[in-house]
């Protein structure tokens, strides 16, 4: 999605973008019919109707196949905080992002499938492991920068952290929404209502 200041991606970029959206989608849905170790990045290639250079070119690895969208999401995860509106909490930026993300993948029909992929599957979750890692050092980095603190401070990182549990923990829930919405209050107003 563009915004009046960008100018609309050229023909070169929504080539290589149709391209990547084809191989990632080869790749889903080989894996779930296959299973992972029943795929080779040569079938996902093939599946896509391209050469396994330009499946390469585009992505890392067969792992960063099933996680197509990581930068993407990445990215939002910062700019949720970074553009949130004036006067609008740090806090409340996240949890509106993260809820929205939680909802609108739990309505997408290849969730259950995906998170059933990832989850027995040895290589996916480790990759799932190293990408939750580095967003959240890039969450840690957007809450210091709003807070004046350092990203290696432990409130910090503890927000950080804590933020980015909080979908996974939600999800299990019979109203995702609303667990989420939950687990923010508790960051908000503290623990101290569980110890009495």
């Amino acid at each position: 999605m563009t915004t009046a200041n960008e100018p609309a991606p050229g023909r070169r970029e929504r080539k290589k973008a149709q391209t990547r959206k084809a191989l990632a989608d080869a790749a889903l849905r080989l894996f779930l019919e296959r299973g992972y170790d029943g795929v080779s990045v040569k079938d996902v290639a093939e599946a896509a109707d391209v050469s396994v250079t330009t499946l390469f070119k585009h992505f890392s690895g067969k792992e960063a196949l099933v996680f197509d969208r990581d930068a993407e999401l990445g990215a939002a995860l910062v700019a949720a905080v970074r553009d949130r509106a004036a006067g609008r909490t740090v806090l409340d930026a996240l949890q509106e992002h993260l809820r929205e993300v939680l909802l609108s993948a739990r309505r997408a029909p290849e969730f259950r499938g995906f998170r059933g992929l990832v989850e027995t599957t040895p290589a996916l979750v480790e990759y799932a492991h190293r990408m939750w890692l580095r967003h959240e050092e890039a969450l840690a980095g957007a809450i210091a920068e709003a807070a004046g603190r350092a990203p290696d401070a432990v409130p910090v990182r503890a927000l950080a952290h804590y933020a980015l549990t909080a979908p996974r923990l939600a999800g299990g829930a019979r109203d995702p929404g609303r667990a989420l919405d939950e687990i923010f209050a508790h960051l908000r107003n503290g623990w101290s209502g569980l110890g009495r």
